[in-house]
């Protein structure tokens, strides 16, 4: 089976309850729809948090989120064919597996393509305080392009798209933080994504990355919930809902 949750930025306590609750094995997947946070130090501290979500006997699916470092960024990364598209792991880590953005996969029989990245709205925070940023955190021109070309060959349809952040279109403006001039925001990615929404013949689309849970027409924003991955558009048949007291940031 195939589940999704949200942004985690390296605290995974929901996977213990998750484990407890539902018993999953070894073919089952979570995917975690960007910053995962598992590559954002570069040291013993994300090996730490790896070892851990490594632990649990599910495959944890990565997309690329803007707190965390692009997998070819990562000493040691190999890739390998997962679910019928290239992914990033690590020998020493193999239940986590990071996706590449254009790739298309099959979970539960659905085809599912990739697009990862987006903007930081904090990211003249960090960068005062010494936190880390990336340089790469959006889709390059060249990613755009691969994902045009694999929706083309697909004839412009898909059953699920998963990504970071959204549309411009959907993009759920009572989460934005207070402080920020929006004007200042680079939206330039959910911009290329309302081109996608607009042209693309697609059944569910799940984001993440506004930390928060909530519907929209067929897209499905997922932050500390994790959900079992369905086309339907009725009503969620959440696992779990946890809440957290950690500061949001998206």
């Amino acid at each position: 089976m195939t589940y999704l949750t949200g942004d985690t930025h390296g605290d995974f306590r929901r996977y213990s309850e998750f484990n407890d609750r539902t018993k999953p094995g070894e073919e089952d997947v979570m995917i975690v729809l960007g910053d995962a946070g598992l590559n954002y130090f570069g040291d013993e501290r994300d090996a730490m948090r790896k070892a851990f979500v490594n632990y649990f006997p599910f495959t944890t699916f990565c997309l690329h989120g803007n707190h965390e470092m692009r997998p070819w960024d990562v000493p040691g990364m190999q890739m390998k064919q997962y679910r019928g598209g290239d992914v990033w792991y690590e020998p020493a880590f193999p239940r986590i597996v990071y996706a590449k953005d254009g790739e298309v996969y099959d979970f539960d029989g659905y085809q599912c393509i990739v697009i990862g990245g987006a903007y930081s709205v904090d990211k003249y925070t960090r960068l005062a305080r010494g936190w880390r940023w990336f340089e790469n955190e959006q889709p390059s021109e060249a990613i755009k392009q691969e994902v045009e070309n694999k929706l083309d060959s697909l004839g412009r349809r898909v059953d699920v798209i998963l990504s970071h952040t959204c549309p411009l279109k959907y993009e759920p403006i009572e989460t934005f933080l207070g402080g920020i001039d929006q004007r200042s925001v680079d939206t330039s990615t959910e911009a290329w994504l309302d081109t996608i929404e607009e042209s693309v013949d697609y059944r569910k689309w799940y984001c993440g990355h506004f930390h928060t849970s909530k519907k929209t027409h067929r897209l499905q924003f997922m932050f500390m919930d994790i959900d079992v991955m369905s086309i339907g558009t009725g009503e969620n048949s959440c696992i779990s809902n946890l809440q957290s007291n950690k500061e949001e940031h998206s």
